[in-house]
C-alpha cells in the first residue's frame, strides 16, 4: 500500500509542476500584453500633448509661471 501512495504522490508532483511551467507562460504573455497597452497610452499621450492647442496652452500656462512676481 505504501508503494501505491508514494506513485500516486509522484504523479500528482509532475502534473502540479507541469502546470505550474503553463502558467508561467501565460503570466509572460500577461506582461507582455500589459507593455504593448502601456505603449500605446504613452504614444497616445504624446500625440495630445504635442498637438497644436495644448502645446500652445502649455506654453501660455509656462509664460504665466515665469513672469509672475514673487
Amino acid at each position: 500500500m505504501d508503494g501505491k501512495v508514494r506513485a500516486r504522490m509522484r504523479a500528482l508532483v509532475v502534473r502540479a509542476r507541469a502546470l505550474v511551467r503553463v502558467d508561467a507562460g501565460m503570466v509572460t504573455s500577461e506582461y507582455a500584453m500589459g507593455i504593448i497597452a502601456a505603449v500605446a497610452f504613452a504614444v497616445l499621450l504624446y500625440e495630445v500633448v504635442t498637438s497644436g492647442q495644448v502645446k500652445s496652452e502649455l506654453q501660455a500656462i509656462v509664460k504665466r509661471a515665469l513672469s509672475a512676481r514673487m
